[in-house]
C-alpha cells in the first residue's frame, strides 16, 4: 500500500490517502461535465477509511438521474472540486476523489467510462475500456 496526497488549486484543502485506488473511472454525465467545466470527470475510487482531509470545504448537494443525492465537495476559496460522495458510496465504504487533484497522476489509467450516452461526440472511448451507456 502506498500513500497518496492531493489537494485543491490554492492548497487550502489537502488530503492524504493511505491506499491505492482499486478503480479509476470516467463519468460523462451532464452534471459531471458542468461541475468539472469539462467534457468529463475522472474520479479515483478509494476506501473511505483511507482518506484524511484537512482544510475547509463546502458541499453542493446535487441530484443524480436516479434522484439519489450526490454531494460535490469543493474548496470555497478557489472552487476546485475535490471529492464526490453519495449515500450508496457511504454504504459501500468508498469515496470518489477527483483524480486531477492528486499530486501524482502518472500511474492512473481509467478502465471504465460511465454515462457514455451523454459523452461529447468528439470523445473516443479508448479501446479496451469498459463503456456503460448509463450508470
Amino acid at each position: 500500500m502506498s500513500e497518496r496526497t492531493g489537494g485543491c488549486l490554492c492548497g487550502s484543502v489537502r488530503y492524504t490517502l493511505a491506499a491505492d485506488p482499486p478503480a479509476v473511472v470516467v463519468c460523462h454525465c451532464r452534471n459531471c461535465q458542468k461541475q468539472a467545466g469539462s467534457a468529463l470527470s475522472v474520479v479515483a475510487v478509494f476506501a473511505r477509511p483511507a482518506l484524511t482531509l484537512t482544510g475547509t470545504t463546502k458541499v453542493y448537494e446535487d441530484r443524480g438521474t436516479s434522484g439519489q443525492a450526490v454531494y460535490r465537495t469543493f474548496c470555497p476559496a478557489c472552487g476546485s472540486p475535490v471529492l464526490t460522495d453519495t449515500p450508496q458510496a457511504k454504504e459501500q465504504g468508498i469515496i470518489f476523489i477527483k483524480a486531477g487533484t492528486l499530486d501524482d497522476v502518472s500511474d492512473l489509467n481509467p478502465t471504465a467510462h460511465y454515462w457514455t450516452g451523454s459523452a461529447q461526440p468528439w470523445f473516443t472511448i479508448p479501446e479496451g475500456a469498459a463503456a456503460f451507456h448509463r450508470e
